[in-house]
């Protein structure tokens, strides 16, 4: 790919694919990349990984088996992407690395969500804790076993900044795990400086998603009604809005319309405040985002304000819910058992998992026997993961 073709009609402080800082493996570029753009062949990677497709089977709130409809962590990262992918092109920011960081952020998710991840944690806390945001980092430079020169993906330097970064900058050194750390010695990402304004949406992209998304589930799974929403910041304007043009409307479309309104006003916001703010800063390059004193890509004061009340609604009446509640207590019950069985049967492991660079599990010690277990555990779909409990606890075949 041309320069010219790269920087189309990019803003100077837009990351540019030939300007990029490279990879940890210098790669020959061979003649099927020349029509690709750094970043696009880095989304290119994420999307055929191994750990991409298993997010099809990977809890986003409800479990797969509880509905087919219900959004898993593969259908949350495509929306995640299609809303960066909006934001960036409006902002003049580059949409290829916008998607690629989006469609990666959520690799390292265990399954059952959240609640599996709170467990794994809980079982890891005497071997080094365990947190989906660092587990990504893993995915991407070590566990995708795919590709004959590297291991991981071997990604950017732009779409690993903006996966590690995900949550901001990292101005405590004693908070950096060690496969951050491990990335941040081979290529230096600056941890201490905010990510680029493509990873500064990508982020809110995904803000965007969920608080959307989760009231179009959480209303067809009947765990609270229209009418309960009314009075929430936002919502209850899209209400009327489409009350007014549409008159009443079956659930199903009512929920679509809401979504669709929400997610406008969302991006609008962004745009106007983002616009704002670049307007201000009159960057020329992409590091003058970086080292700006804070976020530049933003919603406003009160919209922030408004996404915080939406959010803490979910908690409560959603994520929290005792419906949620009650599965998520078998999830953790599914993860910790698995566990303690790896642990201290380190045989009963698939054949693959059981030495790590020809080293037996049973003769390491027990931290590193443990992230290894973690790492299989976490690559597990919500499926996977009952399947194999049953297999492994359910005496019942063994007795027939």
């Amino acid at each position: 790919m041309t320069d010219q073709t790269e920087h189309r009609s990019l803003k100077p402080y837009a990351c540019h694919g030939p300007a990029s800082r490279g990879r940890v493996l210098d790669e020959q570029e061979h003649q099927s990349s020349k029509s690709r753009s750094p970043f696009q062949r880095d989304r290119d990677r994420i999307i055929h990984s191994g750990a991409f497709r298993r997010l099809k089977h990977k809890t986003q709130v409800f479990v797969y088996h509880e509905g087919d409809y219900f959004r898993t962590r593969l259908t949350h990262s495509l929306e995640v992407a299609q809303i960066a992918r909006s934001i960036a092109r409006a902002l003049g920011l580059n949409d290829d690395l916008a998607e690629a960081v989006a469609l990666a952020h959520d690799l390292g998710h265990t399954p059952f969500g959240h609640a599996g991840e709170e467990a794994l944690n809980r079982l890891m806390q005497s071997h080094g804790g365990f947190d989906h945001n660092e587990q990504t980092v893993r995915v991407l430079t070590k566990l995708e076993q795919r590709y004959a020169s590297f291991d991981g993906l071997n990604l950017s330097w732009e779409t690993l900044e903006g996966v590690v970064k995900h949550n901001g900058a990292i101005q405590n050194r004693s908070e950096i795990c060690p496969a951050v750390a491990e990335i941040d010695a081979k290529l230096d990402l600056k941890l201490e400086h905010h990510p680029s304004a493509e990873a500064q949406l990508a982020n809110l992209a995904d803000d965007i998603a969920y608080l959307s998304h989760d009231f179009d589930d959480a209303l067809r799974a009947g765990l609270f009604s229209i009418d309960d929403i009314r009075q929430l910041p936002q919502v209850g304007a899209a209400l009327a809005e489409i009350e007014c043009s549409h008159g009443a409307l079956d659930l199903g479309r009512m929920t679509h319309e809401m979504v669709r309104r929400l997610i406008s006003v969302f991006v609008e916001d962004i745009l106007a405040a983002s616009n704002a703010n670049l307007d201000l800063l009159r960057a020329t390059h992409p590091d003058d985002i970086r080292n700006h004193e804070g976020p530049v890509i933003c919603f406003s004061a009160k919209m922030a304000a408004d996404l915080e009340t939406l959010r803490k609604y979910l908690f409560k009446n959603m994520w929290r819910h005792y419906k949620v509640n009650r599965m998520t207590s078998k999830a953790k019950r599914v993860v910790t058992d698995l566990f303690a069985l790896f642990m201290s049967e380190p045989n009963t492991l698939p054949s693959d998992w059981q030495f790590y660079k020809e080293q037996a599990l049973r003769d390491m010690t027990k931290t590193d026997r443990a992230r290894i277990i973690a790492d299989y555990i976490a690559s597990m779909t919500d499926r996977y993961a009952i399947i194999e409990h049953e297999r492994l606890f359910d005496l019942g075949p063994i007795l027939r």
